[in-house]
């Protein structure tokens, strides 16, 4: 179940499905439940992914499944991965009865055709309750009310009732669990608070970059709120980001039906200034953004090349990093802007990156083989027998409701010695028991091995591996994720582990 429908409680779905088999002569040997999921795609369905694994492996003791209704199979946007995913179980031996359906599930033409018509409704009414919760959301974005997302360094979410009377501070990671509660943006702490004027004040007034702020700060050791150390593009996004002066701001990415992720254009943004107290002046702020859109508006084409070719010249190579370090010089994004992406700016003055691009498309492919390996780890472990509860907004892996791991992967970095080295960060933010570290391989194509690093270890935050090293790391590596599904492995009372 989703959260859109008390009918579809689990409950009231095992109950009806009970009836039903009852009714049919049928024992019910065992239940899988994906509750407050998304039916759109497999994604975080550790219940249905459980029970489709053990159909496809020959483990599945059943020749039935008794599902509640073809939206409980799940509403996806393409009606053909429904029913692929019930040929799946047909071909194994396995029939599908839809419990609450007016037709019978038994390959007859009235059953087929009106199978597929309310495959596609189930996927039309995600699409049109998509429509409704956006025009929701944006009203109360109107209203000044937060939609999600982290408040921001000097910044913090207020829970307040249906009243408007406040209730608490939320922390990183808490959520309101009352549907009229609201949360609102409030000014943080008095020092936070000060360090973001700090901030404009000496990128305005003191026309210092933002390098050389981040650098100011670290230096005084002035915390982030994040557990890292401060960078240009920190202190950049407070200087661009509306909200510093009471503006709340929607829709910037679209991620609608859980289909390809979006930057939509200003003009469809919705905005709502004055909707929480500003922590700048707002003719600050107004000033912040037009020094920043000076930096390249005051230069013409062939004079942002003529810079790039200087910093070539001097440096010997190009990176967004080295540009954005030069005063006097268009960002990175500038170029970005200007001339469509980097690699189009490096070509327009014969420069081609050895490696700049190589690590953009390399960070690219990670982000995907991170999501696509967190579902094949989730099979592996189901299809071992354990249960498995997937964070989708952390992608945390609760396993057995006993541990939590999580996933990290590392590129494989060619040091200037020609040495090979791998950086791990161990997320602290997630407090997960079992960090899964997977190194790549020297193209970056492919997983080379493990390291499967316990919390109670006190493993230092980032640890940098080479090709060999001491036996103190080595004994968490491992050349697959066998033993991490081999302990997560639960046996029945009796049977052999």
């Amino acid at each position: 179940m989703s959260t859109e429908h008390q009918r579809y409680s689990t409950q009231n779905q095992a109950d009806a499905i009970t009836k039903y088999a009852k009714e049919h002569g049928m024992s019910i040997v065992r239940t899988y439940a994906d509750d407050g999921k998304s039916g759109l795609n497999l994604e975080g369905r550790t219940g249905l992914l459980q029970l489709l694994s053990e159909v496809q492996t020959g483990q599945a003791d059943f020749s039935v499944i008794l599902v509640y209704d073809i939206s409980r199979w799940g509403r996806f946007q393409d009606a053909d991965e429904s029913g692929y995913w019930e040929y799946v179980c047909k071909r194994a031996g396995v029939a599908i009865h839809y419990c609450a359906e007016q037709f019978t599930n038994d390959g007859s033409l009235p059953s087929v055709i009106l199978k597929n018509i309310k495959r596609t409704m189930a996927g039309e009414y995600s699409r049109e309750l998509s429509v409704k919760v956006f025009a929701g959301q944006c009203r109360l974005i109107e209203l000044g009310y937060r939609q999600g997302g982290v408040a921001g360094y000097g910044l913090r979410r207020l829970l307040i009732d249906e009243e408007h009377r406040p209730k608490e501070i939320l922390e990183l990671g808490h959520r309101k669990n009352i549907q009229t509660d609201r949360v609102v943006l409030v000014p943080g702490p008095k020092e936070e608070q000060q360090v973001v004027q700090r901030i404009y004040s000496d990128f305005v007034h003191e026309g210092k970059l933002e390098r050389q702020i981040a650098d100011d700060l670290n230096r005084q050791e002035v915390p982030t709120g994040l557990g890292r150390s401060w960078t240009r593009g920190l202190v950049h996004q407070i200087l661009i980001n509306p909200k510093y002066i009471g503006a709340n701001v929607y829709n910037r990415r679209s991620f609608k039906l859980k289909q390809r992720r979006v930057v939509n254009p200003e003009a469809m943004w919705v905005r709502k200034d004055g909707a929480f107290p500003a922590l700048v002046d707002p003719t600050i702020f107004s000033k912040a953004g037009e020094i920043i859109q000076q930096r390249s508006q005051r230069f013409s084409n062939e004079e942002m090349l003529d810079k790039l070719r200087n910093l070539l010249s001097t440096k010997g190579r190009l990176s967004a990093i080295l540009i954005d370090e030069v005063e006097d010089m268009p960002s990175s994004s500038a170029y970005k802007t200007r001339f469509g992406d980097m690699r189009r700016a490096y070509s327009l003055i014969g420069y081609t990156p050895n490696r700049d691009y190589e690590y953009i498309e390399v960070n690219r492919f990670l982000r995907r083989l991170h999501t696509q390996h967190v579902t094949e780890i989730i099979g592996e472990l189901v299809a071992n027998g354990a249960h498995v509860e997937r964070d989708p907004s952390t992608d945390v892996l609760t396993i057995n409701r006993d541990f939590t791991a999580t996933l990290v992967i590392s590129r494989c970095q060619i040091r200037a010695s020609g040495r090979l080295s791998w950086l791990i960060r161990l997320e602290r933010s997630t407090d997960c028991d079992v960090t899964i570290a997977a190194r790549m391989t020297q193209d970056n194509k492919s997983i080379f091995d493990y390291y499967l690093l316990p919390r109670e270890d006190a493993l230092s935050a980032r640890i940098r591996l080479a090709p060999d090293n001491p036996l103190i790391l080595d004994v968490y590596r491992f050349e697959s994720l066998n033993h991490l599904y081999r302990i997560s492995r639960r046996a029945r009372v009796g049977e052999a582990a």
